[in-house]
């Protein structure tokens, strides 16, 4: 494993093709839009935010940044897609919020702000890059002892194929084609020996169920598609 965070620039474009649909509730991140209020409860009942330096890496438009600004954090969030920063960047009129974005990558601010946050989020970008765990090790390096850590990603499974692949991109059409690799998706054993491997003890973790028709997003026991978890650096 190269020691150097490696991005593929095709996952950076697809999203930066993307980015003026960010704040369309019903565009090509309607799901995101849906799930983001049952990511936000897993949180808060892990954490009171108010006054916590957060750290929201791969934040895309900032839709959970805003939900965490929103409660009272200092919240930065970073992306590699400049369209995406963009955008971000200019919600903040409408929304009001106070957020530094920046469009740098973990490694280069973990060099120059470690052990800084209080609260990391990482939501939806494990399965996007290709050294999942470098990615984790810059994000304990960013937090300060006893610092939380939050991930979601997908469990690698039938199930998730069928359902987060060709049902959500091919069948529903929900989100765009293209926009996951199965190869690319972690099974929960998987993501917490990474995340241990790098000084983290787990705290907690949950499936999350989307309903396609309802719109309707819950936490759930079961972790055979999408998961999300907490974590603590030692």
């Amino acid at each position: 494993m190269n020691d150097a965070v490696q991005y593929e620039q095709n996952e950076i474009d697809k999203f930066d093709n993307l980015a003026h649909e960010w704040w369309d509730v019903n565009g090509q991140f309607k799901t995101l839009h849906h799930i983001n209020p049952t990511r936000l409860l897993f949180i808060t009942k892990e954490i009171d935010l108010r006054d916590k330096s957060v750290i929201d890496i791969g934040c895309g438009g900032g839709i959970l940044t805003e939900s965490i600004a929103k409660l009272g954090a200092s919240v930065t969030g970073i992306d590699l897609a400049p369209r995406s920063i963009q955008i971000a960047k200019l919600h903040l009129h409408e929304s009001r919020l106070n957020i530094n974005y920046e469009c740098t990558d973990i490694e280069t601010l973990a060099n120059s702000a470690s052990n800084h946050y209080n609260i990391l989020t990482c939501m939806e970008m494990l399965e996007h890059v290709p050294e999942p765990e470098l990615i984790i090790k810059n994000c304990a390096k960013l937090l300060s002892p006893g610092g939380v850590a939050f991930f979601s990603t997908i469990n690698r499974n039938l199930k998730s194929y069928l359902l987060d692949i060709i049902a959500a991109e091919y069948i529903l059409k929900i989100i765009p084609q293209g926009t996951h690799e199965y190869k690319k998706f972690i099974k929960p054993s998987e993501l917490c020996q990474m995340l241990i491997r790098n000084g983290f003890t787990i705290s907690k973790i949950a499936g999350i169920s989307y309903n396609p028709l309802t719109h309707i997003s819950d936490l759930k026991p079961n972790v055979d598609t999408n998961y999300i978890l907490s974590c603590r650096k030692i």
